[in-house]
């Protein structure tokens, strides 16, 4: 028998009580399936004292509790956000076992009314200087440096040797051999690329500078040093020229520049809507959102919450970060809770209306999903291939078609009111 009370608007409790009798039937019977395939030493397999089975596996087939619980959740027709926390009642009786289960059930999603909801539509047009301005980033990107013999001037790279003293003493952190840096970039403070600027290779100069009040090293930070630098090289940058050889370089095999022409337009093309589709669906989660107010099971932001902590450390060390340098960061789960809240609370939302509007994606939809973002691989109908090989990887394309056409129903319902954007502004702006 089983009693379900509510102690919240999404917590309930379950008191059970269950027979012992029940209990071990279904610990027996568990356990002589196991006992047919258990081998320990001494004994033939199947011939197993089920006595000594059970001390050695009693404590893992006894889920009996969980079961029960499970059939009364079932009954009540209650769905269980996260996991109950199951603990024991009284003290152990040879008749029943006694029991309460407390988890939190899934709110009842009811999305709100989108009418008075405006959308803007962003449009961008793509001119031929916006292509140019392309193909010039395209450049930079395969700039090379070639060795100068002049002297030092912004967006050279120097290699130089510096020391720095505070109160006449190295500190932790002031020094370098072999250093490279381009002057120009802001990587290093302005009095240290000013004092670079103009030196010639072999040339070594001394210069005092003051650390910014909240610069990073607190040993220096305010401080005034002084910094002995010797140039050790220069090489000033070259970009390649606009040539066949460049065409081929970017894949264009034949060295065609018209051809290569048109495939970066196509490029970024494929950019500008990535960005104008990402700007659309910012929005219109964000609608749906402001529209459907939902009090969300603590135990999913916190799960939430545990996640993208563990991605971002992932993240982290992918980018360098060892492993005893987590500790320093104090990383809590609590610094992603307003994330995972927006997460789940938008889970929750599109499960909802994937359901009840019947958005979930066609498999043409989800091909083609695929395909648009296979295009941006060099050989795109191997990657397609590759998307659906990886079972992880196509749920991830399920998931973004199902998000796609969740927008394009919101855009159905609410206000849409055209803006242009300048492309600069949209490029600059990042999806």
């Amino acid at each position: 028998m089983a009693n379900v009370e509510t102690l919240g608007t999404l917590e309930r409790r379950v008191s059970m009580s269950v027979p012992v009798a029940d209990i071990e039937k279904q610990v027996g019977e568990r356990l002589k399936k196991i006992a047919r395939d258990v081998k320990m030493p001494g004994f033939r397999p199947g011939k197993v004292p089920l006595k000594l089975v059970a001390q050695t596996y009693g404590p893992q087939v006894r889920n009996a509790v969980q079961k029960t619980f499970s059939d009364v959740v079932r009954q009540a027709n209650l769905k269980v956000a996260g996991y109950p926390k199951i603990e024991a009642k009284g003290e152990p009786n040879d008749k029943a076992l006694e029991f309460s289960a407390t988890f939190e059930i899934y709110p009842e999603v009811k999305v709100g009314d989108l009418a008075a909801a405006t959308i803007e539509q962003p449009s961008t047009a793509i001119a031929d200087a916006d292509v140019d301005k392309t193909i010039e980033i395209l450049r930079k990107q395969r700039t090379r440096f070639v060795t100068a013999s002049r002297p030092a001037r912004d967006g050279d790279r120097l290699t130089i040797d510096f020391e720095g003293k505070l109160d006449g003493q190295p500190f932790e952190g002031g020094s370098a051999s072999g250093f490279q840096f381009v002057p120009g970039e802001g990587r290093m403070l302005p009095e240290f690329e000013a004092a670079a600027r103009g030196m010639s290779p072999g040339e070594s100069k001394t210069f005092p500078l003051k650390f910014p009040d909240d610069y990073h090293g607190k040993a220096v930070a305010g401080k005034d040093v002084e910094f002995q630098i010797t140039l050790k090289g220069i090489e000033e940058p070259q970009l390649p020229a606009l040539d066949a050889e460049f065409a081929k370089a970017l894949g264009v095999a034949d060295g065609d520049l018209a051809k290569m022409r048109s495939e970066v337009r196509a490029n970024v093309e494929r950019e500008v809507k990535k960005r104008v589709d990402a700007r659309l669906k910012q929005q219109a989660l964000q609608a749906l959102l402001d529209s459907t107010p939902l009090e969300l099971p603590k135990s999913l932001v916190e799960q939430e919450s545990q996640q993208l902590l563990e991605r971002a450390v992932t993240d982290l060390q992918t980018r360098g970060l060892k492993p005893e340098q987590l500790p320093s960061l104090n990383l809590q789960p609590s610094a992603f809770a307003e994330t995972a809240k927006r997460r789940v609370a938008l889970g929750l939302i599109i499960g909802e209306l994937a359901r009840s509007e019947s958005l979930q994606p066609k498999p043409a939809e989800v091909r083609a999903m695929v395909e648009q973002e296979a295009q941006t691989y060099e050989s795109p109908a191997e990657v397609v291939k590759w998307f659906y090989m990886q079972p992880q990887r196509l749920q991830e394309m399920e998931g973004a078609a199902l998000e796609a056409n969740v927008v394009k129903w919101v855009l159905s319902k609410a206000k849409v009111a055209g803006k242009e954007i300048p492309f600069d502004e949209l490029m600059g702006a990042g999806a």
